[in-house]
C-alpha cells in the first residue's frame, strides 16, 4: 500500500520559502503519482513556464505563446496533511479486521502518526 495516493492533501516541506518565491508551506491535492520515478503532481505547486511555438489548428486559430503548468515534485519533498491539525505528519499502517457478509478480512489502513486518525 502506498504512503501517498492520488487525491491526498499534502504540504511541501522543503525548498525555498514563500517569502523568497518558493512553495515551502503550501498545501494542495495530488493530481497524479508516478511510482517509477517517485514523483507526484500537486495542484497549484511547482509552476513552470514553457514557451510553445506558434502554430495553427485545423480551424485556422493561432496556438502557442507562454504556458504555465505544474511540474512533478519528488515524493520526499511533500508530507501528508493531518486531517485533525492541518499540519504535515508521517503515515503509519495498522491492520484492522473488517467483517462483510459474514466474512472477516484483515485490511491495512493508513493513519496519521500525530493524531492517530485514519487517512
Amino acid at each position: 500500500m502506498a504512503r501517498i495516493k492520488k487525491g491526498d492533501l499534502v504540504e511541501v516541506i522543503t525548498g525555498r520559502s514563500q517569502a523568497r518565491g518558493g512553495d515551502r508551506g503550501k498545501q494542495g491535492k495530488i493530481i497524479s503519482v508516478d511510482v517509477e520515478k517517485n514523483r507526484v503532481l500537486v495542484e497549484g505547486i511547482n509552476f513552470v513556464t514553457k514557451h510553445v511555438r506558434v502554430g495553427q489548428t485545423q480551424r485556422g486559430t493561432k496556438t502557442g505563446g507562454i504556458e504555465t503548468f505544474e511540474a512533478p515534485i519528488h515524493v520526499s519533498n511533500v508530507a501528508i496533511v493531518d486531517p485533525e491539525t492541518k499540519k504535515p505528519t508521517r503515515v503509519g499502517f495498522r491492520t484492522e479486521e473488517v467483517t462483510k457478509d459474514g466474512v472477516t478480512k484483515t485490511v491495512r489502513v493508513r493513519y496519521a502518526k500525530k493524531s492517530g486518525k485514519d487517512l
